[in-house]
């Protein structure tokens, strides 16, 4: 429909917020009845991108093809196999060398386009959908993607797979093969999500897993269908991707503008230190700076100067998503609301982040704050009221009162925090006795801090150490010391898929349609299960009702009004202690690597770099 591109468009030049325009837009249209095969889905609505359009809007169909982009890793890696538990993955291998039947489009909340599927259908109330492959769909290996072995993917991926395929899965009633290139999936309750869940579901040659135990971890290259394949691994240290010049997929309006690099390789560091000297010395093509300070003061050195090395700012409208200290309450300790209030309290965060970051970062406020998504930091009105009321005498205060995260000093020493702190540990029973924080029976409150020393997505190892670094020493006053535990990545995957710590860094990246994903990251059965992203150990039954009517949601009013209410229970749930967050990305990267005017408006989100990437000639 028009409107879509419309307000989309008006969206990106910054005229309106893309949800605002989106929300709009579904008010004030009926839902589309899509039983009948068609280009593409949208959660809500049709697909702003008509059938027959040309290029994703934010592709540019130019671009020359050839050179090599270099990017880099913290830690190291020791499978090929991203699709498991066990094993910590090579970055890239599920995003360059396998495809799923539809792709997404990152200038849309939530829309996507026949990528190995020519065509979806689904039904209006969206209990089923159906899928019919491209006959041309082409494994790198020259064998055809077959139905079977879609067929193969879903049920082995929702069985034997991650756990963050189980919960979709779970919702299948019945799968069966409808035609040669076709198949339907049925399923068990309404969720308008899953036709879209199971369209991005990466496609596995069943050949050639067939018969292995496909839980097992594995350094064997996987074949995919995808525009690249691998070309050297050295394990824990660095691999590479060889584009296909075969590639089956290279004339659809999906892939133009895409896929430009002929090589794209990822090496490996220690740390964020030796990354960023890589880089400083044209090792590495593209450094994502983390700090706005030093942003704004350490890049000067010579391929800055001399002008080889381009800085660019890219915006974005997506949800801040949550990054900070996150408090497992599967310790007794932190089972206390009272008690993650008083750690939160301590959390000087204004003198914090002047002190590392110049102040210039703003505060990730809630789960899905910098969006029309977050929370209304005031009573509950309206919608969001009514949902939570059936939830009110369980929930923690301030879900339905209202709640923000304290102010805060510009000094080290925040008084006014200490005594908050100091009542609401006297009151979760705890007490200082000879300088320590103690319980009735004597027992000390003592906790352990797990860091990652490879550094984070988000955060290098060094600016982590430094906040709680700032962090312990506020927490003296109370009389509590923890201890700090530094770990290589693959000894922090380990204990954080098993919940074995009772305090760790936190990044959960967040988007404009949070769906069935957010059981995976908040859902009661994490509690127990390993490999969730549940860290904190939280058990909510609200949480999972509103992520139930997120999923039921028929409109973008109803939708918006549960992942509001959501954010207000995981907020109000002091479990994680949050930091700061931008709302740009900040690119240092080689001057002949360039990239489209056009910013999608989740910016530079995965589907963005390196895939609409492209090196200029000298």
């Amino acid at each position: 429909m028009r409107i879509f591109g419309i307000l989309n468009e008006c969206a990106i030049r910054g005229l309106v917020p893309v949800i605002a325009a989106f929300g709009i837009g579904v008010a004030a249209m009926p839902l589309a009845s899509l039983a009948e095969p068609t280009h593409g889905i949208a959660i809500y609505g049709e697909p702003a991108l008509p059938q027959g359009f040309a290029h994703l809007p934010y592709a540019n169909p130019s671009a020359p093809r050839g050179g090599t982009i270099r990017l880099a890793e913290p830690g190291g890696f020791d499978s090929l196999k991203p699709w498991v538990l066990k094993g910590n993955a090579a970055w890239g291998v599920g995003v360059h060398v396998t495809e799923s039947l539809m792709i997404r489009s990152i200038d849309e909340p939530f829309t996507l386009y026949g990528l190995l599927a020519e065509t979806v259908e689904t039904a209006p109330d969206r209990s089923w959908v159906e899928f019919t492959l491209r006959p041309e769909a082409r494994f790198s290996d020259g064998s055809p993607v077959t139905i079977e072995d879609v067929m193969w993917s879903y049920e082995t991926l929702g069985t034997q797979g991650h756990p963050r395929y189980h919960s979709a899965w779970s919702k299948v009633a019945s799968m069966e093969q409808t035609g040669e290139r076709s198949l339907r999936l049925t399923f068990s309750e309404i969720d308008r999500e899953l036709p879209l869940l199971m369209g991005m579901r990466p496609i596995l040659k069943k050949a050639q897993w067939e018969g292995q135990d496909f839980t097992d971890s594995s350094l064997e290259p996987p074949i995919g269908s995808g525009p690249y394949v691998i070309d050297r691994v050295d394990p824990g240290r660095a691999i590479s991707f060889r584009r296909n010049p075969d590639y089956w997929g290279n004339d659809l309006p999906v892939t133009q503008g895409l896929h430009n690099f002929d090589v794209i390789r990822y090496d490996y560091f220690g740390d964020a230190n030796a990354m960023f000297e890589a880089f400083k010395a044209g090792e590495v093509t593209v450094w994502r700076e983390l700090s706005a300070q030093r942003w704004a003061q350490e890049y000067n050195f010579p391929l800055v100067t001399r002008g080889d090395v381009t800085l660019s700012e890219i915006p974005n409208q997506r949800p801040s998503g949550i990054v900070g200290l996150v408090m497992n309450t599967r310790n007794p300790i932190f089972d206390d609301w009272r008690v993650r209030q008083a750690m939160i309290e301590m959390f000087n965060f204004p003198f914090i982040n002047q002190t590392l970051n110049g102040g210039v970062d703003p505060r990730i406020t809630s789960y899905f704050s910098n969006s029309v998504l977050g929370m209304d930091h005031g009573p509950a009105t309206g919608r969001v009221a009514e949902l939570l009321e059936p939830f009110a005498a369980d929930l923690p205060p301030g879900t339905l009162e209202g709640y923000s995260l304290p102010e805060g000093s510009d000094r080290a020493m925040d008084r006014a925090a200490v005594r908050r702190a100091m009542a609401l540990m006297e009151e979760a029973g705890w007490g200082v006795q000879d300088g320590q924080m103690r319980n009735a029976a004597g027992q000390p409150f003592a906790f352990e801090i797990l860091l990652n020393q490879s550094g984070t997505a988000m955060r290098t190892s060094s600016e982590t150490q430094q906040i709680v670094n700032i962090y312990i020493e506020a927490l003296r006053p109370l009389g509590i010391t923890p201890r700090v535990t530094l770990l290589d990545s693959a000894q922090y995957v380990e204990r954080t898929n098993n919940y074995q710590f009772d305090m760790a860094w936190y990044e959960r990246g967040l988007s404009l349609s949070p769906g069935n994903e957010q059981r995976l990251y908040w859902g009661a059965q994490g509690v127990t299960e390993p490999g969730t992203r549940n860290w904190m150990g939280m058990n909510s039954p609200a949480a999972e009702a509103m992520i139930d009517r997120m999923a039921q949601a028929e409109d973008a009013e109803d939708f918006t009004a549960a992942v509001q209410a959501l954010d207000r229970i995981l907020t109000a749930g002091r479990y994680v202690i949050p930091v700061s967050f931008s709302p740009i990305s900040r690119l240092a990267h080689a001057s002949d690597l360039k990239y489209p005017d056009r910013t999608p408006i989740y910016g530079d989100w995965p589907g963005f770099m390196p895939e609409t990437w492209w090196q200029e000639a000298n």
